[in-house]
């Protein structure tokens, strides 16, 4: 190894000062053994901080250079529940992931358990806040990104209300400005997590992507600008590759049960369904509080079309491998099966084996009736068709993986 303390070893002419072999040297030998030691120690630490170096090195040239056949994914919110199964099955096709997430909503746990998961060199995490345009461009900067998935984003109807400009800021500024970064380091490829809340309350069901966009709530309207902007930005600029995928209502987890929905403790007022029925299942709250009894539904609660997250990171392979240049493809991901709130409740308690207790209050403000997809569009071009789709099966896996989770993936960390 040229330059390294080896080399300097097998040099002849410097055999004595490395010598430490016992050889009596009168006088100086206690010197000579003090002197030899110390060389050692020196040239062992120098050897060590040297290959360090290098697998650093190595390492980190995995994530800064493009490799043959190796495609390197950006996902912004990786720590999140869906961003975290999106990396999940992005690693196990093979493609090298950079995860950058602010953990203010996402899961450190999630992290770890991937890193268990990912090859060496496969995975990277990044704490970075995309409101920071000089981080964002920095990460761009450092890395060969081939493709972005963008899932970060503050998600709740009811906290948009209450914070509209949190959620422009969140959502629509932060979105151009991981638009920018792609452009200035020439990322041609976009996977964008959007939301069916940006169609509001549309008087035909079921919804297709040709339903006219009215949101109700700042949430779909930040989703909604978000998307015109790529889309505006993508008819100037024709090799830029985007996927704009509208989900419904995500539940779920792994199959395998390697990961699951966490969410922090202070949310669980505003979460997903799925996690309120299972924290009053486990007793972490008292009861389940449906919002809304009165809409004019078959009785009387929101009608909601659930989608598996397995199914739902289906579609972004699926949209990851067909999206072409020049072009904005927008699809629908969901069922197609319109469940009520009150059908949802009782397949939670079939799952769980619980007889959850239930309230029932007002209207959450920003809620709609009624909205659930026609998926055709993505069946007839992507070849993607829901399959996890009997709720009480999918809802007994998540309450299971939750059940070996009680208290997320229990790192102080992510539950703090």
């Amino acid at each position: 190894m040229p330059g390294s303390p080896l080399t300097r070893r097998r040099n002849p002419h410097r055999s004595q000062a490395w010598s430490f072999s016992g050889m009596d040297y009168g006088s100086s030998r206690p010197r000579s053994h003090l002197v030899a030691k110390v060389l050692v120690a020196a040239s062992l630490t120098a050897l060590c901080m040297f290959i360090l170096r290098q697998s650093s090195t190595s390492t980190t040239d995995l994530f800064a250079h493009r490799q043959e056949g190796v495609m390197h994914v950006l996902v912004t919110g990786g720590a999140g529940f869906i961003g975290s199964h999106a990396t999940l099955r992005l690693l196990a096709n093979g493609h090298r992931v950079t995860i950058v997430d602010n953990l203010s909503r996402g899961n450190m746990g999630a992290v770890h358990a991937l890193e268990e998961i990912a090859n060496p060199g496969m995975l990277q995490f990044i704490n970075a806040d995309l409101g920071d345009r000089k981080a964002v461009d920095e990460i761009f900067k450092k890395n060969a990104i081939d493709a972005v998935m963008h899932f970060a984003a503050v998600a709740y109807v009811g906290e948009s209300v209450a914070e509209p400009l949190r959620y422009y800021h969140n959502i629509t500024s932060n979105t151009l400005t991981v638009v920018e970064a792609m452009t200035a380091h020439n990322v041609k490829k976009l996977i964008y997590s959007s939301t069916c809340a940006t169609y509001g309350e549309p008087t035909k069901m079921p919804i297709v992507e040709d339903t006219e966009q009215v949101p109700i709530n700042p949430y779909g309207k930040a989703k909604k600008m978000a998307e015109d902007i790529i889309k505006d930005y993508t008819k100037a600029s024709s090799d830029l590759a985007v996927v704009i995928l509208r989900y419904f209502n995500v539940i779920g987890s792994d199959p395998l049960g390697r990961l699951g929905e966490a969410p922090r403790p202070e949310l669980r007022h505003m979460g997903r369904i799925s996690g309120a029925c299972f924290d009053a299942a486990l007793g972490h709250i008292p009861e389940l509080k449906v919002m809304g009894t009165d809409y004019d539904t078959k009785d009387g609660t929101c009608i909601r079309d659930y989608i598996h997250v397995t199914d739902l990171v289906d579609a972004h392979v699926k949209a990851l491998a067909h999206a072409s240049e020049g072009t904005v493809k927008v699809y629908n991901v969901g069922t197609g099966v319109g469940v009520s709130v009150k059908e949802f409740v009782e397949a939670c308690k079939a799952a769980t084996g619980v007889n959850v207790s239930v309230s029932y209050l007002e209207r959450r403000p920003g809620d709609y009736a009624e909205v659930y997809s026609n998926p055709s569009k993505i069946f007839r071009e992507l070849g993607w068709k829901a399959r996890y789709t009997n709720l009480t099966e999918s809802l007994s896996v998540a309450w299971k993986w939750k059940m070996a989770h009680p208290n997320g993936y229990g790192d102080a960390r992510s539950n703090s």
